[in-house]
């Protein structure tokens, strides 16, 4: 369903009228058209800039310079000696920063080596003069330690600082489309900055804004090139008939994986439909039988990535909820994953297999009505948390993607003014569509996300609910 305050406000008459009545305005998102690039950031300017202390200016300016980005610096920032050198090893061209520029994609800050309340002055002097500049749809991107990687209690506190920092700017910037997102890096854990660099600072990641993503040391190698990142992988995706579930398949062939799509065996027409068009194969199979994950095993052989999409609501007061509306939600949304993954983890995974689960911001805050699915979706963020070293001994990972107010069936059948109020709270000031969810976890079955285990990515434009 469309969003129609978004289409009337980005016309020239509603743009109008909504500056003259004061009419919230949300921004039109750029999102990805294609797949990942080997140069996605071509003639795009990007300022880099970092503290006088900074540890990853190696990383970064390497990252950007394979990304085709147009690396600018400026020579009245303290951070500027880290960068240099590291540009002058790599053998990578940088230009100073002209003060009538406009229009800059984006911002990188490398905050690591601040350890003190005035370090934290350097962050300021470098955005607070230029964000004015940030093109729309711009990104922000904050590099940091890892909390866990600090040294000193100074410096774990400014890795907490800069959480505040960027959830406060995220509700600045958003009004154009810009997002901000802070990426800490644990000891052993840079050569993966790369991968991360190219989900935050492309299109593929346009519903995510002020989110924290924490890169440890990669389990496997870090792939020299990033073009069809899943070429030769096989993937199951289940509940792939419809909605997001078809928008994961569809985002993961598009990288080359050969997908496998399972929904229920009421939904075998759509599901045979979504799979012709990316040259897939579809699985009528109900998720909750026992002998589930040994189908899989059987129909697919051993995986390389497995997403756990298929889930259901049945909302109502506990009070009043039936234990049949109780018992459903939490064996589809959760209990089906541990059986499955628990028959898989016995031969059914690939060395460097990844695993990514769904969850949802309705596990963060909670919901009223929702106790059984809220319960289910915080289960699942407790889960990928625990099995995540698990995960890193067989070199590869699990994950989790929390959905916000996403456009889909379900919310298109809301009320108008619930769906409205879902719409706008959030920095970006709309619903996020099924390929935003898509794109975040074709980044996290990826090479991309090399140094990310055990986490839960939220995709919720910054929504104001939960943490």
């Amino acid at each position: 369903m469309s969003d129609r305050l978004l289409d009337f406000t980005q016309s020239p008459l509603g743009k109008q009228i909504a500056g003259l009545i004061g009419m919230p305005t949300p921004p039109r998102l750029r999102r990805a058209k294609a797949g990942y690039e080997a140069l996605p950031l071509t003639d795009r300017a990007v300022v880099l800039a970092g503290a006088r202390n900074a540890e990853l200016s190696a990383a970064l300016v390497q990252g950007l310079d394979r990304m085709g980005a147009t690396i600018f610096v400026s020579a009245d920032l303290p951070g500027l000696p880290p960068i240099k050198n590291a540009a002058a090893e790599a053998r990578v061209a940088l230009k100073t920063e002209a003060p009538e520029a406009k229009a800059v994609h984006a911002f990188v800050f490398d905050a690591s080596g601040i350890d003190s309340v005035a370090g934290l002055r350097q962050l300021y002097d470098f955005l607070q003069p230029r964000l004015a500049k940030l093109a729309p749809n711009g990104r922000v991107l904050i590099v940091s330690r890892a909390a866990a990687s600090t040294d000193s209690v100074g410096a774990y506190t400014i890795s907490m600082a800069l959480r505040g920092f960027v959830k406060s700017l995220g509700k600045e910037i958003g009004k154009k489309g810009a997002t901000v997102n802070l990426v800490e890096v644990n000891s052993g854990a840079e050569p993966t900055i790369a991968g991360a660099l190219r989900f935050f600072l492309t299109e593929h990641s346009a519903y995510v804004d002020a989110q924290i993503l924490t890169l440890n040391a990669p389990a496997a190698g870090v792939p020299d090139s990033f073009v069809l990142p899943l070429a030769g992988k096989t993937a199951v995706v289940t509940g792939a008939a419809r909605g997001i579930g078809a928008s994961i398949a569809e985002t993961l062939a598009r990288e080359g994986a050969h997908v496998i799509g399972v929904d229920r065996p009421q939904e075998e027409g759509a599901l045979g439909a979504t799979m012709s068009r990316i040259n897939g194969r579809g699985l009528a199979l109900d998720v909750t039988a026992s002998d589930a994950g040994d189908r899989l095993l059987r129909e697919a052989g051993p995986l390389d990535i497995v997403i756990h999409n298929a889930g259901v609501t049945r909302d109502k007061m506990l009070r009043n909820m039936p234990v049949h509306w109780w018992d459903q939600v939490l064996d589809i949304n959760l209990g089906s994953i541990l059986r499955i993954n628990e028959r898989l983890f016995d031969g059914g995974l690939n060395t460097g297999a990844r695993i990514v689960c769904i969850s949802s911001i309705g596990g963060i805050s909670g919901n009223a009505g929702q106790t059984n699915y809220g319960a289910t979706k915080a289960g699942i963020i407790g889960y990928v948390e625990t099995l995540a070293s698990q995960m890193a001994k067989r070199g590869g990972a699990i994950n989790a993607v929390a959905p916000g107010f996403i456009e889909t069936q379900m919310t298109a059948a809301m009320p108008t003014i619930p769906r409205e109020v879902g719409r706008r709270l959030s920095s970006l000031n709309q619903g996020g569509l099924p390929i935003d969810i898509a794109e975040a976890v074709t980044f996290m079955a990826s090479p991309l996300a090399s140094g990310v285990n055990g986490r839960t990515l939220r995709v919720c434009g910054q929504n104001f609910m939960g943490a």
